[in-house]
């Protein structure tokens, strides 16, 4: 199967998604006021989000050909967006693996030809609580905890897990919000690395070089002063 945004029809008769319970998979939350954006489309009308140990899946309450799926492994970058500017309400947004071809290679730069949507090449999907009671920031971390669960198994030097916990970032816990969107077009996180995005960064390695050099220059200052005192 390719990577990225799919289409998807495995519907039991209750209404909810089959899960692969042969891998494992099993059901995390279920959000039933949720809408999605992709790419630069209008947003689908309400359906039911499911989110599951291995994938995001949205089923459509208007046409169950229009409900989607992507593995946690695709999603390269989530994050809470609440810039009115990008978008006009606070959303889940997020970054997909797609094959996005130039117009050289196949002569069209937009997912959809003929108007017909090319799932295949959707980069970017949004996720709109239609319910005001219902907090984009819980569904935050719910995507952090699944995402967790499935590291990119291509990433060098992950150190534990590839994620950032706890201590090591502002709040005690994931960072995310107003203040990590630096450009008005996309959200994202604070350099060297995005938070809620599949990488590695050694932030412990370079925390023990930091507290080295501090300890080589508290060493160094005491020194000086032995001399300076004549012993």
């Amino acid at each position: 199967m390719a990577p990225g945004l799919q289409r998807f029809d495995d519907i039991a008769d209750d209404g909810a998604p089959r899960l692969d319970a042969a891998s494992g998979e099993e059901l995390v939350r279920v959000e039933r006021a949720a809408s999605v954006v992709l790419g630069d489309r209008s947003p689908e009308p309400p359906g039911t989000l499911f989110i599951t140990t291995r994938r995001v899946i949205w089923l459509s309450e208007a046409e169950m050909c229009k409900s989607f799926a992507v593995d946690f492994l695709d999603i390269s970058l989530h994050a809470v967006s609440r810039d009115l500017e990008a978008y006009p309400s606070p959303c889940i947004y997020t970054q997909i693996d797609a094959a996005v071809g130039t117009d050289e290679e196949d002569g069209e730069s937009s997912p959809e030809a003929n108007d017909e949507l090319d799932l295949s090449r959707v980069s970017e999907m949004r996720i709109i609580l239609t319910d005001p009671e219902l907090s984009v920031d819980e569904l935050f971390d719910v995507f952090c905890h699944c995402a967790e669960l499935n590291p990119d198994p291509n990433a060098e030097d992950n150190g534990a897990d590839g994620w950032f916990h706890g201590e090591d970032m502002a709040g005690g816990g994931w960072v995310h919000g107003d203040e990590d969107m630096i450009d008005e077009n996309a959200p994202q996180f604070f350099s060297p690395n995005p938070i809620g995005q599949n990488g590695g960064y050694d932030l412990s390695n370079s925390i023990l070089e930091l507290q080295i050099n501090d300890q080589r220059f508290e060493d160094a200052e005491e020194e000086h002063e032995s001399h300076e005192n004549g012993h």
